[in-house]
């Protein structure tokens, strides 16, 4: 069952999540560049019909990689515990579940943002993204205590 958040329970966590964010996307990024590196060397290889290794720094890329998929787990886990949900860490995305006028929709928070201002439907994603109103605020509901 989802966690449903208010949008208060939501600023009051957001500092912990976009920490948490953070993490995730830079772990990510460096998974990323491990992984191209990787790539990079194996197509080297291929092209040249063989080349002398570097065991050291295979050795080492090898545990970068492993490094990062780590810490990349735990800071998408750490977020799972919080119950948001990762939508995007190209650009560091995420929503928290919440009620409007019965129906589940997700206030939508992008790294960077300084604060939560905007919410969308289920199906709607980013590019639905409808500005925090008084209209929302006044039939808003959800939370439950964390």
């Amino acid at each position: 069952m989802p966690r449903y958040f208010t949008l208060d329970q939501a600023l009051d966590i957001l500092p912990e999540a976009s920490r948490r964010l953070r993490a995730a996307v830079e772990a990510r990024q460096g998974l990323a560049d491990a992984e191209e590196e990787i790539s990079a060397f194996t197509r080297k290889v291929q092209v040249m019909g063989g080349v002398r290794l570097d065991p050291p720094h295979m050795a080492e890329l090898g545990q970068r990689r492993q490094n990062s998929a780590e810490k990349l787990k735990d800071a998408m886990d750490r977020l799972d515990e919080l119950g948001i949900q990762v939508k995007d860490l190209d650009v560091g995305l995420i929503d928290f579940p919440t009620l409007y006028r019965g129906q589940e929709v997700l206030l939508c928070y992008r790294m960077g943002e300084s604060t939560i201002e905007y919410w969308h439907g289920l199906e709607e994603g980013f590019r639905g993204r409808k500005r925090i109103d008084q209209d929302f605020l006044s039939n808003h509901t959800g939370g439950i205590e964390h």
